[in-house]
């Protein structure tokens, strides 16, 4: 024992001094563990869930977006497709006329094709529109969910110009 007590002596160890440093370090520890630890390991832990959250809702916004695209071509598929068929039943009825009634028919033809083309990018503009109005309304309400501020009407109007610019592109 005189060997601790010289040695401890030595590098200016003061037992009572080394004691009441250590229950202070004990408490200070215990009352950042309590208050200060726990509190910010919570918040830092939310924030990781809703970063998580955030990334499942842009993957839910993918695929609603790759639905849509998906159901536009199927559109537009069927579209084609009955534009074709018309195209052949003039066709066929036009082979069936006299030469006149064959011209008119094939008039006739052209023009529904063309009304058809027209009405098929009116119908494409429109789901455009409508697929960036939602993708930039989804941006918005997932922008606002990820950061946990309300958005301003300006801050709205920007992602959407943004999202509208990203999805032309």
């Amino acid at each position: 024992m005189d060997a601790v007590t010289s040695v401890a002596h030595q590098f200016g160890v003061d037992w009572p001094s080394l004691i009441a440093q250590v229950l202070l370090f004990i408490i200070v520890y215990w009352v950042l563990a309590k208050f200060a630890f726990k509190p910010v390991i919570a918040m830092l832990e939310e924030r990781r869930r809703r970063i998580e959250e955030g990334q499942l809702n842009a993957e839910k916004i993918k695929a609603q977006l790759a639905e849509a695209q998906a159901k536009y071509e199927e559109i537009l598929a069927k579209a084609h497709a009955e534009s074709q068929r018309l195209i052949e039943e003039v066709r066929a009825s036009g082979d069936r006329l006299a030469e006149q009634k064959r011209q008119e028919a094939i008039a006739a033809a052209e023009e529904i094709t063309k009304k058809a083309q027209e009405s098929m990018s009116q119908e494409r503009d429109r789901l455009m529109v409508e697929m960036k109005k939602e993708l930039g309304r989804l941006v918005v309400d997932t922008t606002a969910k990820v950061t946990g501020k309300v958005l301003t009407p300006d801050d709205q109007q920007r992602l959407n110009e943004e999202t509208a610019r990203q999805v032309a592109a």
